[in-house]
C-alpha cells in the first residue's frame, strides 16, 4: 500500500526549521556605526477612536445579552410546553397497572425539574407523588392493581419504607391486586414487597434477611495523627454525636440506646414481615440468624416467596391476573407519569384550608436550601399560613436530624406564634425528627409519627476544632497576633480553649440544654425532670416514643391531616402543598432540587465512605450550638 505522505517535502520543512531556529538561538549583534533608535512613543488615544472603541463594546455586549436571553427564552418555551403536556389528562385504559418501580433515590418532595439535573445525578422519585399515585389508583376503575419493581432499591429509611407499605395495605382493602417482583431482594426491599399479595423471584435471583446492624465509624486516630485538636462540650449523656471525634469505640450509653433502637426497629419490620408472610417472627430471625436463605430456592423454602419465575413470564401473569388474551395490550403506568397528571379534585370550593409545609433537612440559620431548613424560609412560610384567614390548621411535615440550636428556637417561637393566632398545629414525623427536628415540633398541638421514625435525641452540644498545631507541625505554618483583651482570640480555630473559655462554653450549652427542657415540657405537659429522664439526647423510635409520651399517634401525613381538621373541627377543608418550583426557577435562584440528587449520588459513589465525608462536612459548616442527632439509619 502507498504512503501519499511526502517525505521529502517533510525533510525540508524540518532543516528550514532548523536553521530557523539556530538563527534565533544567535545572541543578537550590535549595529556597526548606527546608535539604536529609542522606541517611539505612544500616542495618547483620541476621543474620537475611544468613542468608536466604547460603542462596539456595547455593541458587542449588548448582542452577547440578546443571546443569552433567547437561550433563557427557548427554555421557558420548552419548560412551557412540557408543563403543558403534563398538564392534560392522561387516557387510561381499561387494562392498566401502575408500576411502582422503585430502582432509585427515594425523597421525600421533588420540584418539577423536568428531570433536567438527571442528566448529571442520581434520579430520583418523591415520596408525595408514591402516596399520592397509590391512593389515587385505589378509587381509579382503569387501574386494576400495582406491580411493585424493587430491582436494585436504594437505601431507604424505615420510616419512609413503613410509609409506602402502610399505603399498599390500604390500597389493597379496595380489592384489587398488589403483585411484586424483583431479581434481588435486599432487606429493606423485601420488607415492602412482602405486603404484596403474591411475591415473585427470578429463578437466579437471591436475597438478603440478615437482621441490621450500625456501624459507626471514628475519627480519633485521624484527628491525632493530624495534630488537630477538637474540644467538645456537651449535655445529656446519650449525646453520641460528638463521639467519632474524641473514642475509638461506641460508649457503653451508645451502645445502650443503638441496640433498643435497632431492636425496636427491626422488631416492627419483622412483626410486619411475618403477618404478610403468615409466619412467626421467631421464623424470621431464625432464618435471618442461621442464613438460611442464600438463593432463590431458599427464598421458596423458607416461604418468603410464592414463585421462582423470570421477568417474562411475570408480565404474562399480569395479562393472565387482568383476563387478557391474544395481542391485547395491558398498559404499565408509572408513578411519575400517573402523579405529573393528577391534581387536587375534592373540597376545591371550600372556604377552610389546611396548609402542609415542609421542613424537610439539617437545620440551618438563614434561608436554607432545597434540601435545608432555614429558620427565616420556614418562618416566612409559617407567617403566610397565619396571615391568611381560611387556614385553619397547619401541618408541619419534618424530616430532619437538627441543626442549629439557635434557628431551632426562631422557628420554634414562630409556631407558638401561630398558635396564639387561633392556628391549630399538627406536626407529621417523617424518617427523622431528632434534636433540633424535635425542638420545632414539641410544642405542635398534637404529633403524628411512624413507628420507625427516628425521634427525640434531646440534648445539644458544640464542637470547636483547632488546627494550629496542625498547620505548625504538618505544614510548618504558623500564626501569631495582638488582642485587646484576655480571650479576644478565643474559638479563631487556631488555638484550644483555656479553662475559663471552655467553662463559658459549657455554660452556653448547659443554658440551650435547660431551654430546650423546658420547651419540651411545656409543650408536651410533662414534668421538666421526666424529661431530663428521657432526654439526655437519647435517640427512641416513634413506636417507643409515643410509651413515653413524645409522640400522640403512630401515622403518615394523611393521618395528621386528618387530626389537623378534627382538632380544628371543619369536616369541608382542601389540602394547601408548597407550589412545586419549576425548572426555570430553581436555574434563576440560587436554589436546585438537584442538589439533594447530587448528594444521592455521592452517597452512592462513596458507600461505606460517606459517613466520614458526611461528618466532616458537617463540621466546617456547623455554627454555635448544635441540636443535632448522631445517627443515621437505612435498610439495605
Amino acid at each position: 500500500m502507498e504512503d501519499n505522505f511526502d517525505y521529502r517535502a517533510e525533510a525540508n520543512q524540518t532543516a528550514s526549521q532548523s536553521e530557523s531556529r539556530t538563527q534565533q538561538s544567535q545572541p543578537a549583534q550590535p549595529m556597526r556605526g548606527r546608535t539604536p533608535k529609542p522606541p517611539k512613543p505612544q500616542k495618547p488615544e483620541g476621543r474620537g477612536r475611544k468613542f468608536w472603541r466604547v460603542v462596539f463594546g456595547s455593541m458587542i455586549g449588548f448582542v452577547l445579552g440578546q443571546v443569552v436571553i433567547s437561550i433563557l427564552g427557548i427554555i421557558m418555551f420548552f419548560n412551557m410546553l412540557v408543563n403543558m403536556a403534563s398538564n392534560q389528562s392522561t387516557s387510561l385504559t381499561a387494562n392498566t397497572v401502575l408500576d411502582l418501580r422503585l430502582n432509585s433515590a427515594i425523597v421525600e418532595r421533588a420540584d418539577e425539574d423536568v428531570n433536567m439535573f438527571a442528566l448529571y445525578s442520581t434520579p430520583s422519585i418523591a415520596l408525595d407523588d408514591i402516596l399520592k399515585s397509590i391512593k389515587a389508583a385505589a378509587k381509579e376503575d382503569n387501574i386494576k392493581g400495582i406491580s411493585v419493581n424493587t430491582g436494585m432499591m436504594m437505601q431507604a429509611s424505615p420510616a419512609t419504607l413503613t410509609e409506602i407499605r402502610r399505603a399498599l395495605e390500604e390500597f389493597k382493602k379496595s380489592g384489587k391486586f398488589v403483585y411484586a417482583y424483583s431479581d434481588y431482594y435486599g432487606q429493606g426491599a423485601y420488607y415492602l414487597a412482602s405486603v404484596a399479595d403474591s411475591v415473585f423471584l427470578n429463578p437466579q435471583g437471591t436475597m438478603d434477611l440478615r437482621g441490621m446492624s450500625s456501624q459507626i465509624m471514628f475519627y480519633k486516630g485521624l484527628i491525632d495523627k493530624l495534630g488537630v485538636d477538637v474540644q467538645v462540650v456537651k449535655c445529656g449523656k446519650f449525646k453520641s454525636a460528638v463521639e467519632p471525634y474524641l473514642l475509638d469505640k461506641m460508649s457503653d450509653a451508645n451502645r445502650e440506646q443503638m441496640e433498643v433502637l435497632l431492636n425496636s426497629i427491626w422488631g416492627e419490620m419483622t412483626a410486619q414481615i411475618a403477618q404478610s408472610r403468615h409466619l412467626s417472627q421467631d421464623d424470621i430471625n431464625r432464618i435471618a440468624d442461621s442464613l438460611l436463605v442464600r438463593n432463590a430456592h431458599d427464598a421458596l423454602e423458607n416461604k418468603l416467596v410464592d414463585n421462582l419465575i423470570y421477568r417474562s413470564d411475570y408480565h404474562k401473569m399480569l395479562r393472565a391476573k387482568l383476563g387478557v388474551s391474544g395481542k391485547q395490550k395491558i398498559t404499565l403506568l408509572s408513578v411519575e407519569e400517573y402523579a405529573s397528571n393528577l391534581s387536587e379534585k375534592s373540597r376545591l370550593l371550600s372556604k377552610n384550608k389546611i396548609a402542609v409545609i415542609y421542613a424537610y433537612g439539617e437545620i440551618n440559620d438563614g434561608k436554607g436550601s432545597s434540601n435545608t431548613i432555614g429558620d427565616v424560609t420556614l418562618c416566612k412560610s409559617i407567617r403566610k399560613a397565619v396571615d391568611d384567614k381560611r387556614v385553619k390548621a397547619i401541618v408541619l411535615r419534618v424530616n430532619s436530624p437538627g441543626g442549629s440550636a439557635l434557628a431551632s428556637e426562631i422557628i420554634w417561637n414562630e409556631i407558638e406564634n401561630a398558635k396564639k393566632e387561633g392556628k391549630i398545629v399538627v406536626t407529621s414525623m417523617g424518617d427523622y425528627a431528632a434534636s433540633g427536628g424535635y425542638y420545632i415540633s414539641c410544642n405542635s398541638d398534637y404529633i403524628v409519627a411512624e413507628p420507625t421514625t427516628l425521634t427525640g435525641s434531646i440534648g445539644v452540644f458544640g464542637i470547636i476544632p483547632s488546627v494550629g498545631r496542625f498547620l505548625d507541625t504538618k505544614l510548618g505554618i504558623t500564626t501569631d497576633g495582638v488582642s485587646t483583651n484576655a480571650h479576644s482570640d478565643a474559638l479563631n480555630g487556631m488555638r484550644p480553649m483555656d479553662e475559663t473559655e471552655y467553662a463559658w462554653m459549657q455554660s452556653s450549652v448547659d443554658q440551650t440544654y435547660d431551654t430546650f427542657l423546658q420547651r419540651v415540657s411545656n409543650g408536651r405537659k410533662i414534668d421538666k425532670e421526666q424529661v431530663d429522664s428521657i432526654g439526655q439526647g437519647r435517640v427512641w423510635s416513634g413506636k417507643d416514643a409515643l410509651e413515653i409520651g413524645l409522640v400522640d399517634q403512630l401515622g403518615n401525613l394523611d393521618d395528621a391531616i386528618q387530626m389537623a381538621a378534627q382538632l380544628a373541627d371543619i369536616t369541608d377543608y382542601k389540602v394547601v402543598y408548597p407550589e412545586k418550583k419549576s425548572f426555570l426557577e430553581l436555574l434563576l435562584s440560587n436554589e436546585s432540587s438537584g442538589r439533594e440528587r447530587v448528594n444521592a449520588t455521592v452517597r452512592e459513589e462513596l458507600g461505606e465512605l460517606y459517613p466520614a465525608y458526611n461528618a466532616m462536612k458537617q463540621i466546617r459548616d456547623m455554627k454555635g450550638v448544635q441540636a443535632r442527632m448522631p445517627m443515621e439509619i437505612v435498610v439495605r
